[in-house]
């Protein structure tokens, strides 16, 4: 089983608007709000496989009732800490040039009873799942090492953790060895304290993650594919070149692909093309986190995967 932690969820709006610019009014009917955050995007592409999956983090105010709502319309299973502040919105703007605009509310500000609250119930959550996706943001009033806690927690009980954040919160989360990352390249230039320019760049940087006892660095180059480390070995993926819609959620649907695959048991190079194949398909629909099964078989079959000795 497989669970979600998403400490800064929001309802995510998103308008298309035909040649969106500042200082003008605009009209659409082409709009949708859907339960967001990165784990929630997570959890949405892992019921799409329908593998067993309970999302978890803090909620509060209407808008934390309207995503308990729709999680639970569709079927995915949650156990949320619930708070005193309103869960925050995210808004991105696509214009039909497809630029993105995105506007983030920082969210509530979380109390110390509920932090503590929310330590007692992953204790609890994680002893009936194998692996764990944390990601996003740290909403204000949370430490920053609270990934790191969360990391040595499931390492004690034998789970593999999945982390995908950014900042001092990736910094510290790395000291305490979770199973997998997917830095981009900006992400891994903070993680090492130098410029990223050339794959050797990369693969340096990458070795210094991987000391820090990381099994798995998963580099995303957008469109460009990725770079996967592993096991004294470096994966160039190259993926299929498609019509981006809406790409907002591909990192997202990429980690789960990851947690499934590894919640299958799935050999290394099928796990690679199937969160490849996530990301790009997330990226040809207009709704976040969203992927369909036929776009990501053909896609897998059009993967193509170089090996190379580190």
């Amino acid at each position: 089983m497989i669970l979600t932690v998403t400490l800064n969820p929001s309802i995510d709006r998103r308008y298309n608007i035909n040649e969106f610019q500042k200082g003008k009014i605009f009209r659409t009917n082409d709009f949708q709000y859907t339960p967001g955050g990165k784990g929630l995007n997570v959890s949405k592409v892992v019921k799409v496989f329908g593998e067993p999956v309970v999302a978890t983090g803090f909620l509060g105010g209407m808008s934390g009732n309207y995503i308990e709502e729709k999680l639970d319309t569709m079927n995915i299973g949650h156990s949320f800490v619930s708070i005193d502040g309103e869960t925050r919105s995210c808004m991105a703007i696509l214009s039909d040039d497809g630029s993105q605009t995105e506007i983030l509310e920082s969210g509530p500000t979380i109390a110390q009873k509920d932090i503590g609250r929310f330590y007692d119930l992953y204790k609890k959550l994680i002893k009936d799942f194998n692996i764990i996706c944390a990601s996003g943001s740290v909403p204000n009033g949370v430490n920053v090492d609270v990934y790191k806690d969360l990391i040595s927690i499931a390492n004690r009980e034998g789970k593999k953790f999945i982390l995908d954040t950014t900042g001092q919160a990736l910094r510290k989360g790395l000291g305490a060895s979770p199973y997998l990352i997917k830095p981009n390249k900006e992400e891994l230039e903070n993680l090492i304290g130098d410029t990223v320019f050339s794959e050797d760049d990369i693969i340096r940087g990458v070795k210094f993650v991987l000391e820090k006892g990381v099994k798995i660095v998963a580099v995303s180059l957008g469109s460009e594919g990725s770079l996967i480390f592993n096991d004294n070995y470096m994966y160039r993926i190259k993926v299929p070149t498609v019509k981006a819609v809406n790409p907002v959620g591909s990192g997202d649907s990429m980690i789960a692909g990851f947690a499934v695959s590894l919640n299958r048991n799935y050999d290394f190079e099928s796990m690679l093309k199937l969160a490849s194949a996530c990301g790009t398909a997330n990226a040809m629909e207009k709704e976040t986190g969203k992927v369909d099964i036929d776009n990501i078989n053909k896609l897998m079959k059009e993967t193509f995967i170089e090996k190379i000795r580190l």
